[in-house]
Formats: structure tokens, C-alpha cells, sequence
């Protein structure tokens, strides 16, 4: 799988690149058929507090899988859209096993 990041109205952070590679891996190697991973971090003006987006579109068989989160911190907000794309793979897996 390949995996695109980019950052938008903020700097590059390695260490946020580290840690989605790392759960973007498991996540590859828990549905294997996964192709591409593009990822989108970036800022909004949220008056809220939640101003930490992030998007992460997988190509994979079929349609396109989204997931977007927004909170107040980019690390959770990651989580919490990998959380989102797994159980989105999850019942893909489960339209696979019935053909």
C-alpha cells in the first residue's frame, strides 16, 4: 500500500507521519487488498475547539472508502477516522464473502 500525506494551512510533522504509517500498516495488513491511502491534515477555523481535521481516502476494490474526523487534537482525530475506515473494510470484507 502506498500512503500519500499532505498538510494543509500547518507544517509537516514526522512524528504524526510515523504514527498513521505505523496504524495505516496494520490496517494494510489486516486487509491486504488495500491499495492507496491518501491522507489530509489540516486546520480550520472552528470557534468550537474541534479546528483538527483529518481526511483519509483508501482505494481499494470497489467504491472509494472516506473517513473525516475533526477534534481538538490531530492524533485523536486519526484515530478516531482509522476507526471509521475499519469498520467501513469490515463490512466490505463481509460483501466479499458472500460472492
Amino acid at each position: 500500500m502506498t500512503i500519500d500525506i499532505q498538510y494543509q494551512k500547518m507544517q509537516e510533522s514526522e512524528s504524526l507521519n510515523e504514527i498513521l504509517t505505523r496504524k495505516l500498516e496494520k490496517l494494510s495488513k489486516k486487509y491486504d487488498w488495500i491499495i492507496k491511502a491518501h491522507v489530509l491534515f489540516k486546520l480550520s477555523n472552528d470557534k468550537t475547539g474541534n479546528d483538527k481535521i483529518c481526511e483519509i481516502e483508501l482505494s481499494a476494490p470497489g467504491p472509494r472508502l472516506f473517513a473525516k474526523s475533526n477534534l481538538d487534537n490531530f492524533e485523536k482525530a486519526m484515530a478516531e477516522t482509522i476507526q471509521d475506515l475499519d469498520r467501513q473494510l469490515q463490512k466490505r470484507r463481509e460483501q466479499f464473502k458472500t460472492y
